[in-house]
């Protein structure tokens, strides 16, 4: 496919393969292995002499179609399915990191992440400095001779932080070290990090890749050098692998993605300004806003500030609970990037195992509530949330 073709082109485009049957729609191809011509082909395709399907753990033309189609998104010359978003991190950290590594990382990623890096990487001997997303000069502070990876999300989870790609690529590359960037709140309609000197870009495909909240996935993108080339071999040792159904479901999700990003950010924003506007409301994070510290950061990196916001309410964490006891159309989860809205309660939920210190560095507070808004009518979230906000 034409590598010039827009965004919503290559979403709906980019990777297809027809069988011989000649489909429309892309075809699932629901097995675990696959048939060879003679034990001569079986040798070759084994030893990695003849490209060709395998095994469905690392190899199955339902998976491959996703893993095109997102690299072209990206601009990205190669792309690795995962089982996860969470798993996507994992693969990165083991191919790319051993014992006696150093990691910086952004101290606003989501907190299973930092669970990852500092309670499981960290018994096998990779450790882990935190620092403001935010502000540059840390990240070149804690840069040490063995550092071997740069970690953040931008926008950052859940004050929407906005993380310098292009400055903190520099920093990383005269340290020796890849800067990988979690890109689940832009997605490539809005942000491509790649283009901005990211060395690997990270998604929770379970997020707005799908778009509709149905499953789990993962995947990173990037270099072949660096993704296909040393990854695939861990898939195929260590089995991180997304299922075929779900790469198929992931597919279909692609086609909408920039109509939905598009549309969402639209009414993100306009929920964000009413926000800012009530009394009730202490302050909206939100890169679209001109209160934002970011704002013009944003405006040079992404296309649009994507749909997810939060929001501190004054009164602290009753006043938050009363917001989300009080809602009665959108959707208490902590899942996001679906085209329903959805709420919930950071402090309690998803940062909710890390220290306390580590909420106040992050700066999440007991009246913080995040929102990704989804499609539904802008006036009937205003009036849902004006339940527990008093007005």
């Amino acid at each position: 496919m034409d590598k010039k073709h827009e965004i919503a082109t290559q979403g709906v485009r980019a990777g297809q393969v027809r069988s011989q049957f000649n489909e429309h729609s892309e075809a699932l191809f629901l097995t675990s292995s696959f048939v060879f011509d003679s034990a001569a082909q079986a040798a070759a395709r084994f030893s990695g002499g003849e490209e060709g399907m395998v095994y469905s753990r690392f190899t199955n033309p339902t998976v491959q179609m996703f893993q095109d189609r997102l690299a072209a998104l990206e601009g990205a010359e190669t792309c690795v399915a995962t089982a996860s978003g969470m798993a996507a991190i994992l693969t990165t950290a083991m191919v790319h990191l051993k014992s006696g590594d150093h990691v910086v990382c952004s101290n606003a990623v989501f907190g299973a992440t930092i669970q990852l890096f500092s309670g499981i990487l960290s018994r096998f001997g990779v450790e882990t400095s935190y620092v403001s997303p935010t502000r540059v000069e840390e990240w070149q502070k804690a840069v040490r001779p063995n550092t071997r990876l740069f970690f953040l999300e931008t926008p950052s989870n859940p004050l929407t932080e906005i993380s310098d790609i292009a400055a903190l690529s520099a920093i990383a590359k005269r340290a020796g070290a890849l800067l990988a960037v979690d890109n689940v709140f832009c997605t490539p309609a809005l942000q491509r990090p790649l283009e901005l000197g990211a060395d690997l870009v990270i998604h929770s495909a379970t997020k707005y890749l799908d778009g509709q909240g149905r499953v789990i996935g993962g995947a990173i993108a990037g270099p072949k050098a660096v993704v296909a080339d040393a990854m695939i071999p861990f898939l195929r040792t260590a089995g991180p692998s997304i299922s075929p159904f779900n790469a198929w479901v992931l597919l279909k999700g692609l086609e909408t993605l920039e109509l939905r990003m598009n549309a969402q950010s639209a009414s993100a924003l306009a929920l964000a300004r009413w926000l800012e506007s009530h009394p009730a409301v202490k302050r909206v994070f939100y890169p679209g806003l001109a209160s934002h510290p970011q704002h013009e950061l944003a405006k040079r990196q992404q296309r649009a500030a994507g749909a997810v916001l939060s929001f501190e309410v004054k009164g602290g964490r009753a006043a938050a609970w009363r917001v989300i006891d009080a809602a009665r159309l959108v959707s208490i989860t902590a899942n996001l990037g679906d085209v329903k809205t959805t709420l919930i309660h950071p402090a309690s939920t998803t940062h909710g195992r890390i220290s306390q210190e580590a909420r106040d560095a992050a700066g999440i507070g007991d009246g913080l509530l995040r929102v990704a808004v989804g499609l539904e009518a802008l006036s009937d979230l205003q009036a849902d949330l004006s339940r527990g906000l008093g007005g």
